[in-house]
């Protein structure tokens, strides 16, 4: 496969009252063309972060450096403001977490719908109202020509989201940046959504990168899988490779976390990762996890792991902890 992202120590770091919050730490990422890379992680380790100084969202007070941010043969970083608009809408797009928040409710849907391709791609406001009504369609949306007159606020919170998935599909993007965009549903909204991006993103072959805390989220629709704790990636690898072999003790802690059906006895305690989260303000020694892992060792405090292939592996996984496979099987 061609590649169409490629990051190397991307860091994100925002001014305080306390200090500098050091909120991405070093990311290494990479999106092939077609491919449906998941980034997962608990809520404050840099996922939507890591999200937005792709899009060129991030406050500016926000200080965004890397080694490479690569969008397809283009650095993102270097590009000036008018050119990284062009491409913003048109060849990257995103899905937001609440699209009440993400619709202007002022304006119908048609409006919001038709703006990107006609500013973009310059079609006529007939041709931009057909591609609405089309990928509405797809989209499952019944009814889309009565749709495209409506406002926000007279859809349910499902209907809304296909709107979103429709409106990031309007110019045919290389990238889509699903930011947790089922938390908001009940379950059987988002099993329906989560088909919807997984089967548009075959069809149109977009590479899309979906942030999500959920692990049978992941299970269901990645091809990849990055795990993310504390600003850093401390795993990737291939879906079926990460469940059936996690690596890194962050990795198998937060697997063993998940009920399993037919073993985890009903009303019995399920499993947890003790300690909290470091603070990110400031510099960090060492593993971040250290203090909550229990494999750990004295030299896991002092010294900073890197994210390196793992030798034993049949895949391309890559993990941030020095503790080889074997011993960490044994402690497991």
């Amino acid at each position: 496969m061609n590649r169409i992202l490629d990051i190397k120590n991307l860091q994100v770091s925002l001014p305080t009252a306390n200090g500098v919050l050091r909120a991405v730490r070093g990311i290494d990422l990479h999106v092939d063309k077609g491919e449906m890379l998941c980034i997962v992680g608990e809520s404050g380790c840099g996922k939507s972060m890591t999200s937005m100084a792709l899009m060129g969202l991030l406050p500016k007070r926000a200080e965004v450096t890397a080694e490479v941010l690569d969008f397809d043969g283009l650095d993102l970083l270097s590009l000036p403001k008018k050119e990284r608009n062009k491409i913003r809408g048109m060849r990257m797009s995103m899905i937001f977490q609440e699209p009440m928040t993400s619709l202007n409710p002022s304006y119908t849907l048609g409006n919001q719908l038709c703006e990107a391709i006609m500013r973009h791609k310059g079609v006529s406001s007939a041709e931009a109202k057909e591609r609405a009504v089309y990928l509405l369609t797809r989209a499952g949306v019944p009814m889309p020509e009565k749709r495209l007159d409506q406002y926000p606020h007279q859809l349910s919170g499902g209907l809304r989201q296909r709107v979103m998935i429709a409106m990031a599909l309007m110019c045919e993007p290389d990238l889509i940046i699903a930011d947790e965009p089922t938390t908001a549903l009940d379950v059987t909204i988002q099993a329906q959504i989560l088909r919807l991006i997984r089967e548009l993103q075959q069809e149109f072959g977009t590479a899309v990168i979906f942030i999500t805390h959920d692990l049978g989220v992941v299970a269901r629709i990645a091809d990849r899988v990055a795990v993310m704790y504390a600003g850093q990636v401390v795993e990737t690898a291939t879906a079926q490779e990460l469940y059936s072999n996690p690596m890194h003790p962050y990795t198998r802690g937060l697997l063993n976390c998940i009920p399993i059906p037919g073993k985890t006895a009903p009303g019995s305690h399920l499993e947890s990762i003790p300690g909290v989260v470091p603070s990110l303000i400031g510099e960090l020694k060492g593993c971040a996890f250290a203090n909550r892992c229990h494999v750990s060792t004295s030299e896991c405090s002092q010294r900073t792991p890197s994210l390196e292939l793992e030798p034993n592996s049949t895949s391309l996984h890559q993990v941030r902890c020095p503790i080889t496979a074997t011993t960490l099987q044994e402690a497991m």
